[in-house]
């Protein structure tokens, strides 16, 4: 067991992530062949197989998925070894995985990484997009250092940082904008247009209205605010959407933009991060610069 090393590790675990031996190539940038040899060098170390290899997928042995567990938990270790090293200096500097869910993403997230290059010369930010579940998954496994979701995500592992709040605004179509707001709870009578299960906002939205996702089977859904958007330009129906996605949403589309009437609909922005994290330190000073990036 003395052979065994960090790169093949880290090799296991891109192919037992991604299943395919050329994406797990291009995940660590090397070429198929050279991944191969090291996973083959790393079975041969240990005696068995990990992988069970078909001719267009590759699926873990029960060895394998108990080493992907023992494997995921050494290299979070090493990445917070590397993280305690770089709190200890003067400058943050080195490489920034942030997650952002994607109602914020297209939004807010220009005017953060400009801001955090500003502050940050040094730093190598990497911005990864999808639903808060994923994003919360890939924190626990070490894949990500921070993300940008809707509170609260109440998971005891992470920490949670509230950043701001900010208002739903109903989207109409553009003939029914000089038409009374209707109460919020009146939208359950319409044709409501909503995102795809997984994601959040989804959720929120049918929580504004006081409906079930069980009620839903005859609302229109979409695979992102643009979509919907549209569709109400269309006529197909209304829709909701964060406050901070109207200048961008709604520039190229026939609607009306309409405020409800207090208490208004709202959700609250935060960061999140694993609470064995050494970088706390430099996560709340990212905090600060998305709060001002979003005022």
């Amino acid at each position: 067991m003395t052979d065994l090393s960090l790169r093949q590790l880290r090799y296991f675990d891109a192919l037992a992530r991604h299943g395919h031996f050329g994406r797990a190539a291009e995940a660590c940038a090397i070429s198929q062949p050279a991944l191969s040899m090291q996973i083959k060098e790393l079975e041969e170390t240990l005696g068995a197989a990990l992988f069970d290899r078909s001719a267009r997928q590759v699926h873990l042995t029960p060895l394998g998925e108990a080493f992907a567990q023992r494997t995921r938990g050494i290299l979070r270790s090493i990445d917070e070894l590397e993280d305690l090293a770089r709190a200890s200096r003067e400058r943050f500097v080195g490489r920034l995985r942030i997650g952002v869910i994607p109602t914020i993403a297209p939004y807010l997230l220009p005017a953060v990484v400009e801001r955090l290059s500003q502050a940050y010369p040094g730093l190598d930010v990497h911005v990864r997009e999808t639903v808060t579940q994923r994003l919360i998954e890939e924190l626990a496994e070490g894949r990500l250092d921070a993300a940008l979701v809707a509170l609260p995500v109440s998971e005891p592992s992470l920490t949670e940082v509230a950043l701001f709040t900010e208002s739903f605004v109903l989207v109409r179509p553009a003939a029914d904008a000089d038409e009374p707001v209707p109460e919020i709870e009146a939208l359950r009578d319409m044709r409501l247009l909503l995102l795809e299960e997984g994601h959040c906002f989804r959720e929120q939205a049918l929580a504004c209205c006081n409906m079930s996702s069980t009620k839903t089977r005859e609302l229109l859904e979409g695979s992102s605010l643009s979509t919907l958007v549209q569709m109400v330009s269309a006529g197909i129906g209304v829709t909701l959407i964060p406050e901070m996605a109207v200048p961008i949403e709604t520039r190229s589309a026939s609607v009306g933009i309409a405020r409800f009437r207090a208490p208004e609909p709202t959700r609250t922005v935060g960061i999140v991060w694993r609470r064995s994290n050494p970088l706390a330190r430099e996560f709340n000073r990212i905090a600060e610069i998305v709060r001002e990036a979003a005022t």
